[in-house]
């Protein structure tokens, strides 16, 4: 079974792992820049995900690069707590929620793929731009920017993880258009700072307008600092627009730092934290509208190309490898490429579909608008606000439509084991 996959990203890394524990190893990962270098910030893997890359013998080399987050924390503009949940292995998962910087998963990803698959199994300067049906599979054309020339190869099948504004989609779906806007704003970076509260928490704060997350990504250097991740969003001013939602547009703290001084408290000065950063981008909050179908014959999405979705819930990253481990186990299940990428989207779509309607609609962050509407000076006592189990139902409700909830992941069922037998290696 030969197979190539668009894009170098998370899922597509995952996804060639994933293919090769399940005995695939004719697989190439087409990736668009001349270079996989550590870009980006942070990102949260999920236990769900993490008990995948774990299964891939992955866990002790990203524990290394990481921190296991012990608790998340919502609190409202005035820096008084709205709600606390334990994380990972303190909420009772078998495995940790990892934080840590997206470039560093990458990393230990895009490794393990040149160990196992060979120092060729990543093919760079190598951008998917078309994909054809044909007798035995699929045509696939793709660009070569730096070396200025276009190639084109046959497989049997193509996994589009080449990201949000994937051109696999564009081929399947023309005349989709740009990402949709949702009208906010988001500033994210790193910076090297002390540890706030345990040194393993993840803080959300802020109100309906704007909001603040922070957490750790390493521990401790030399001088006590640790890598934090933060991201802050508000509202765009009237008649803003963004023509690209560019995830590397760099920008300088000073220019919208101002916007956050009121989330400076006692136990965390977010504004402190942004004007030490080591690095800041600027990008639209956009997403993508759901698809009534991911797969079209021996061509199928995953991560970001199927259902990029809002950060609120940090699913991002940790479906993109649900998904590439899903997709896997049913390849290995099934006979032909075409039933196996149908079977894959009946397991994932309609999940991903409610997520994604989900967090549309702020997720688990819903708490945050919801304290501000009710007390926008702040409570005494955060049951006033909330009564009864409100804030643990929104808290356990998501977790469930995630797939992360303990009881879940802890004694979920091998990724496609429902699907048939009889693979084709």
């Amino acid at each position: 079974m030969t197979l190539l996959i668009a894009g170098g990203g998370i899922g597509g890394l995952t996804a060639a792992l994933s293919l090769h524990a399940e005995g695939i190893e004719d697989v190439r990962v087409l990736e668009a820049v001349p270079e996989i270098r550590p870009l980006g910030v942070g990102l949260n893997v999920l236990p769900n995900a993490v008990k995948e890359l774990d299964e891939l013998g992955l866990l002790p080399r990203l524990a290394d690069v990481s921190v296991a987050t012990g608790d998340l924390g919502y609190y409202n503009r005035h820096g008084q707590l709205i709600w606390r949940e334990p994380r990972g292995l303190a909420a009772g998962h078998r495995w940790p929620q990892l934080s840590i910087h997206r470039g560093r998963l990458q990393a230990v990803l895009a490794d393990a793929v040149r160990e196992r698959l060979g120092p060729d199994a990543v093919v760079t300067d190598t951008r998917v731009v078309d994909v054809i049906h044909t007798a035995s599979g699929v045509r696939v054309t793709a660009r070569h920017p730096v070396a200025g020339t276009t190639s084109r190869v046959d497989a049997e099948g193509l996994i589009g993880a080449d990201g949000i504004r994937s051109a696999v989609r564009a081929v399947l779906g023309p005349g989709e258009g740009p990402p949709p806007w949702n009208g906010l704003v988001v500033w994210r970076g790193t910076a090297w700072v002390p540890p706030f509260l345990d040194g393993r928490s993840m803080v959300i704060a802020g109100d309906d307008r704007s909001r603040a997350v922070v957490y750790p990504m390493s521990a401790a250097d030399e001088r006590g600092r640790v890598l934090m991740n933060w991201a802050v969003a508000k509202a765009a001013e009237p008649g803003a627009a963004f023509e690209d939602a560019d995830w590397n547009r760099s920008v300088e703290p000073e220019s919208f730092v101002g916007h956050f001084a009121h989330l400076a408290f006692d136990w965390l000065d977010v504004p402190a934290v942004i004007r030490t950063a080591t690095e800041a981008y600027i990008y639209p909050m956009v997403d993508r509208d759901p698809l009534p179908r991911w797969s079209h014959g021996a061509v199928t999405l995953i991560g970001d190309a199927a259902h990029a979705m809002y950060p609120m819930g940090s699913n991002g990253a940790t479906q993109s490898i649900v998904d590439a481990r899903v997709l896997a186990a049913h390849l290995a299940r099934h006979s032909e490429v075409a039933e196996a990428f149908a079977a894959y989207e009946a397991e994932r779509l309609p999940v991903l579909t409610r997520l994604q309607h989900s967090t549309r609609r702020r997720g688990p962050e819903i708490v945050i608008d919801l304290a501000h509407e009710r007390a926008p000076g702040g409570f005494s006592d955060v049951r006033e606000v909330f009564p009864g189990t409100e804030l643990e139902d929104i808290s356990a409700n998501f977790a469930r439509l995630g797939g992360f909830d303990p009881r879940t992941v802890n004694t979920m069922t091998p990724p496609g084991a429902a699907a048939g037998a009889g693979a084709r290696r």
